[in-house]
């Protein structure tokens, strides 16, 4: 059978034996909007758990808008017009309105990757500024949680008089599902409280996992903070496998979310009745496959219906490398996993991004990890605790060879995009 794996902008067809397939695993088909920016002027106007934008916005002297970096497929171009329409008609004037892009810990966007995120007109007439999580004092410090996390939020969004927050509801390899609270903490959080948020008091949880949200206390830690700081209104989205826009949500931060989350769950939910020996996966292509640290979600993600002691063949173009000088710093700091374990349990070691490798941690434990790239060196993926393979057949095809006929193969051409399961007991 001949499939095409999202992989980086272009995607990747690869052969796989058909009698050995199980899947493809995919999102459920779900009726994408006819008219995307209406349906959410819609849901603007018509909100759940609360007034609508137009009344909120009444009165007030300035709002800041919280996005999405470009690691996330947002449809931004078709949220923010009618946002934007709703602030100035009830009287706040543009200069007043930043667009903040919630980048957490990653790399400001700027230039032609600023136009791409937000659309050229938008680029051109707004003031849109990079949150930026290393210098602590651009953020407000709200205090310390039950938790002990120190909450240090970005000021310009703290001190705005009308705060928004908008975002895209899919699963998340350590807070259950991304969107509503999430672009908060960590989007506009200092490294100071991503740290500790992000330590393996929480990570270690088994309830901090894909598609979990009761009891999951990454969830319910970043919903913490997030109240914290406050949030006036919400628009969140829902894409399907084309990414298009097939939900939209807006209102209330914990309740528009639950509503998103719900739809979500419907349609990205994949089951499997036992595990497999190999997954052939990909980390959804462009934008979210361009580094090493994105695509471990591609192998999270997996790790649900692989055997203990199986394959994962993991396809992802890396074409911006590794990933922070942070986490290459870790990787080289750490060449034994279990090492690098023992060490983030047992000290006051730490290092910014050193949760990615913690959840690269957890695969590697469970299974071996083959990857399919352009964009690392082979003498590179080794140094990532992985196999480089030639192409995703040939990774296939040594598996098969491994593990002996009755060897089963899964398929996810979408990677963390899908959220796989074992639907039965074994």
């Amino acid at each position: 059978m001949r499939i095409q794996l999202d992989y980086g902008r272009t995607g990747l067809e690869v052969e796989l034996p058909d009698d050995r397939l199980v899947g493809p695993l995919s999102i459920r088909p779900a009726a994408p909007l006819s008219d995307p920016e209406k349906a959410i002027a819609d849901a603007i106007d018509r909100p759940i758990a609360s007034r609508p934008l137009a009344e909120l916005a009444r009165g007030r002297r300035n709002a800041c808008i919280l996005i999405c970096d470009v690691t996330r497929p947002v449809p931004n171009a078709a949220i923010l017009p009618p946002l934007l329409r709703t602030l100035e008609r009830e009287g706040i004037a543009r200069e007043n309105i930043l667009i903040l892009i919630a980048t957490g810990l990653h790399r400001p966007n700027e230039g032609a990757e600023l136009v791409e995120l937000v659309g050229a007109e938008i680029a051109a007439h707004y003031r849109i500024e990079n949150h930026r999580g290393k210098e602590l004092g651009e953020h407000d410090f709200l205090g310390v949680t039950p938790n002990g996390v120190p909450v240090y939020l970005d000021t310009r969004y703290v001190r705005a008089d009308l705060k928004i927050t908008t975002g895209l509801i899919e699963p998340h390899l350590m807070a259950g599902y991304s969107g509503g609270r999430k672009v908060i903490c960590p989007g506009i959080a200092a490294l100071e409280t991503v740290k500790v948020w992000h330590g393996p008091r929480f990570l270690e949880d088994p309830r901090a996992d894909c598609g979990i949200v009761a009891g999951n206390p990454v969830h319910e830690e970043n919903t913490r903070i997030s109240l914290m700081a406050g949030c006036d209104f919400i628009v969140n989205v829902c894409l399907d496998g084309q990414r298009r826009t097939c939900w939209v949500g807006a209102g209330d931060m914990i309740k528009a979310w639950e509503e998103g989350v719900r739809f979500v769950e419907q349609v990205v939910k994949a089951p499997v009745d036992e595990p497999v020996d190999v997954v052939v996966t990909s980390c959804a292509g462009y934008p979210l496959d361009t580094t090493w640290y994105q695509a471990v979600k591609g192998l999270t993600g997996a790790l649900p219906i692989v055997k203990r002691g199986g394959t994962i063949v993991l396809a992802a173009s890396l074409t911006e490398g590794l990933g922070s000088p942070e986490f290459q710093r870790v990787m080289a700091e750490n060449p034994d996993l279990q090492a690098f374990k023992r060490r983030i349990l047992g000290s006051d070691y730490f290092v910014m991004d050193q949760w990615q490798l913690e959840e690269l941690a957890k695969v590697v434990e469970r299974c071996r990890v083959k990857v399919v790239t352009q964009g690392l060196s082979p003498e590179t993926l080794r140094k990532c605790y992985v196999e480089p393979a030639v192409s995703v057949e040939r990774a296939v095809a040594d598996c098969l060879e491994e593990y002996g006929p009755n060897a089963r193969v899964a398929v996810i051409p979408k990677g963390p995009y899908v959220l796989p399961f074992i639907s039965r007991a074994n």
